[in-house]
């Protein structure tokens, strides 16, 4: 099913994957779950920011996405890591 704005001609497209939780390695943890459906991803695509408490991680990754399969995958693997509250 496509969703609105993601028809087979909207790709490839950048996408930006947030994941907001709670874990000890979180920006480990997102760049392993996202490595399986986007091998090679640079180090560079990846950045890191605390809550203002430093109770909360928030992890961004700006990957090229070839087809909304894949995204879906991502979003999948992402939302599977253990402490993630948030995926956007």
């Amino acid at each position: 099913m496509e969703t609105p704005g993601e028809g087979p001609d909207d790709f490839p497209h950048i996408h930006h994957v947030k994941a907001i939780g709670q874990h000890d390695d979180l920006l480990g943890a997102v760049q392993a779950a996202i490595a399986v459906h986007v091998p090679d991803i640079p180090q560079q695509a990846f950045s890191v920011r605390a809550s203002g408490g430093g109770k909360y991680s928030a992890v961004t990754c700006s990957v090229t996405v070839t087809n909304a399969t894949q995204l879906q995958a991502i979003y999948a693997a992402v939302q599977e890591i253990e402490g993630v509250m948030l995926c956007l």
